[in-house]
């Protein structure tokens, strides 16, 4: 590509050099799903304590949690790079390595120096809770890897968006629940699903806006399954269960009244399924992938907030 088109998709995606090539690295607009579940699990389980926090876990938890997520997606910018699927035209990237010149190996050993820093946080949450939480840990990280790493990676696949989902929903917050409380109930996994579908929802949205290159470099993933149409349509049908379940939670005790905040989360959910209908190009679609992670976002935030302001 001439250095003139690469200058126009810059400036399209308004991409500037310096300290923000690092910054877009870590694809600082995900990273709400790592803090989401976090706070999330840790609000619920200051219900169960009536008000106390041990503020330490808490904050090795969520550093650990945005750390791996952090490299899961320098994993997928080093692979996508060395599977031929980032070109420099490519949208929705960090393009450190295809635009801005970043070496491969620099992001790939800059990936595992936050596993490395995320482990030491893990083994002084092991210490002061359960040695079984580095299993469960562990298990999360390979998952990270494997996401767009490995011989098969889980995002060329059908199932990135459920895979996503449970290690980011059900997965975190019971482990953040666990380690304030030293118990995990099913009242638990049930406030995590709601959480579970937005996470997922990230990666459909991501998966509709490259469903065209995605299935000419050989994905497979459920928007390439299901068509443009039929990966909007999905999309909507989740948002609509999430505000169905937490509806239903409130109804029944599981979730307090306060809850309903959630509810104003649906405008952003509302935008980006909008934003989707009758666009084609993936610079046209960004609007909904932002729409898309804020819904993430403000249910979260409203969801643990919700759960706080219920003590007072």
């Amino acid at each position: 590509m001439s250095t003139g088109t690469t200058n126009d998709v810059r400036a399209s995606l308004n991409e500037r050099s310096g300290f923000h090539v690092w910054w877009r690295l870590l694809r600082p607009h995900t990273l709400t799903a790592s803090f989401v579940p976090v706070f999330v699990g840790t609000m619920f389980a200051v219900i169960h304590k009536e008000g106390t926090i041990a503020f330490g876990l808490f904050a090795a938890m969520l550093i650990a949690s945005i750390l791996i997520q952090a490299a899961t997606n320098m994993f997928n910018e080093y692979y996508d790079y060395v599977h031929g699927l980032d070109t420099e035209e490519s949208v929705g990237i960090g393009g450190t390595i295809v635009r801005d010149g970043i070496h491969p190996k620099t992001v790939l050993y800059l990936a595992l120096s936050f596993f490395a820093i995320a482990v030491l946080l893990g083994v002084y949450i092991c210490m002061l809770t359960s040695w079984w939480i580095a299993l469960i840990g562990s298990a999360s990280m390979l998952v990270g890897y494997l996401y767009t790493g490995g011989p098969l990676p889980i995002a060329y696949t059908p199932f990135g968006e459920l895979v996503a989902g449970f290690f980011m929903g059900p997965v975190i917050i019971g482990i953040a629940y666990y380690i304030q409380t030293e118990v995990v109930t099913w009242a638990v996994f049930g406030i995590s699903i709601p959480v579970a579908i937005c996470i997922g929802a990230i990666m459909m949205a991501n998966n509709i806006r490259d469903r065209v290159g995605d299935e000419t470099n050989g994905r497979r993933t459920l928007a390439i399954l299901l068509g443009h149409e039929g990966a909007v349509t999905f999309l909507a049908a989740n948002f609509i269960i999430v505000y169905l379940l937490t509806i239903i939670y409130i109804i029944t005790g599981l979730l307090p009244w306060w809850s309903l905040l959630t509810l104003l989360s649906a405008v952003h959910a509302q935008k980006a399924v909008r934003s989707f209908s009758g666009k084609k190009t993936p610079v046209d679609m960004m609007p909904a992938m932002k729409g898309t992670a804020q819904t993430n976002t403000f249910y979260g935030v409203l969801l643990g907030l919700s759960l706080l302001i219920s003590l007072i």
